[in-house]
């Protein structure tokens, strides 16, 4: 088997980008941790090295098994892993640690990376699983895997046969990478209080994850519809697994104070449940150059979002039959047309609900920064990049304000005010 040093390997998306071939023979060596320095300058390269290597050890295993398993299943969650995303899990982590004081020791460093690639790996899993369950086309700008693996196997199969095929298999694409991921936690050398910590906070990331998933199809099901609950579900979907968890996990390999580790932690969260209102506006009025997946198709699959939940309380505040018949007709209509949805987009900025989810992701991105200066005992350099991290997560400039809004000349003012169950919402999660 070929081995590459790990200066070799100028980025870690060129071993196994999507859509080009992955080189199982090839295999990234990484000679020891290296120094925190230079994961400071930049983690997602250093984590995209760990996990280069990590998949390479796991591929060539797979490869042992069965050879088309490998081919099929074992390279395609390399290729999605390594081949796209900004690795934020993984800053959340790395930061996590630093902030707390930890990552002087190598094997603190190694640790680190290592927890952070099972991140990795678990963000593949979800999104893979993400995509077969809303039947999205997109992701990353490439066909999302199990179209991709439909594709292969088309001409193959009788018509009509293949849909099904791809579907099953990325489930099974998913359930590679979640394996994997608990493997590489598994298999990371903790000293006994430290693995301890980290086991419990993984467990309880996996089982929230799978909770905020099924709470959003558990409401396009059943028509749930209020802010709480969309909130609540963005929280578990988002938040815990894409901020807080990772941060938590950083200061428990550092074996972090709780105080510190507690105001981390409230920081993260109003971060993290910004992140997700920011993807929900991205799904309605993003640019898919920018987000690599189409827009509307929250609409189109009638996910319960903050962003809708607001509309709707603005609409019965304002007795707006139009509005609301609007929204009852559209909201989950798959054959929506694209000019319907225009008028979707219309509504929701007409309404002022577009602003409204604006300002309450300012107003959480500003909680964070609050929170984060409670925590006393982090040092000024990890401080500043952690707040540069909530901002960027939130979309929302150092001022505070969003980076992404762009005022529409029909939006309503604000004075308005929220309706009765979005004020209780805000009530709840502040």
């Amino acid at each position: 088997m070929r081995r590459i040093a790990a200066d070799e390997h100028p980025s870690p998306g060129e071993q196994a980008s999507r859509g080009a071939p992955y080189d199982a023979s090839a295999r990234v060596l990484v000679p020891g941790p290296p120094d925190p320095a230079d994961v400071d300058a930049d983690v997602a390269d250093r984590v995209g090295r760990v996990l280069a290597h990590e998949l390479g050890e796991r591929v060539a295993a797979a490869a042992a098994i069965d050879a088309v398993f490998a081919r099929d299943l074992a390279e395609r969650v390399a290729r999605f892993t390594l081949g796209g995303g900004k690795r934020t899990r993984s800053q959340f982590l790395w930061w996590g640690l630093r902030a707390t004081g930890g990552g002087r020791s190598a094997e603190e460093v190694h640790a680190a990376l290592r927890i952070a690639a099972a991140v990795e790996l678990l963000q593949t899993c979800a999104l893979v699983h993400d995509d077969v369950m809303d039947g999205s086309a997109l992701r990353r700008g490439q066909p999302a895997v199990h179209l991709d693996l439909d594709a292969q196997y088309r001409c193959a199969r009788r018509s009509g046969a293949a849909e099904p095929f791809g579907r099953a298999a990325a489930v099974l694409v998913g359930d590679l990478a979640l394996a994997w991921a608990d493997d590489t936690v598994a298999a990371t050398a903790l000293p006994g209080d430290t693995s301890r910590g980290v086991r419990v906070l993984w467990q309880a990331m996996r089982t929230e994850m799978v909770a905020g998933q099924y709470l959003d199809l558990h409401g396009q099901t059943t028509g749930a519809r209020s802010a709480a609950r969309a909130l609540r579900t963005a929280r578990l979907k988002s938040a815990l697994y894409s901020v807080e968890r990772p941060l938590a996990l950083g200061a428990a390999l550092a074996g972090a104070d709780e105080e510190t580790t507690r105001a981390l932690c409230a920081a993260g969260r109003q971060a993290g449940i910004a992140f997700q209102l920011r993807d929900d506006l991205h799904g309605v009025f993003g640019d898919p150059a920018c987000t690599g997946k189409p827009t509307g198709e929250d609409i189109r699959d009638g996910k319960p979002n903050y962003l809708i939940a607001v509309a709707r309380d603005r609409a019965e505040a304002a007795q707006d039959r139009q509005a609301l018949a609007l929204l009852e007709t559209a909201v989950g209509d798959p054959r929506l047309s694209d000019g319907d949805l225009d008028r979707v987009r219309d509504l929701l900025v007409a309404t002022g609900a577009r602003a409204a989810v604006e300002h309450r992701i300012e107003e959480l991105a500003a909680d964070s920064a609050r929170f984060l200066a409670g925590a006393t005992r982090v040092g000024p350099a990890a401080r500043a990049r952690l707040l540069d991290l909530f901002q960027r997560a939130a979309g929302v400039r150092p001022d505070g304000r969003s980076v992404h809004h762009a005022p529409h000349p029909q939006d309503r003012p604000a004075a308005a005010g929220p309706g009765p169950r979005e004020a209780a919402a805000a009530g709840d999660h502040r």
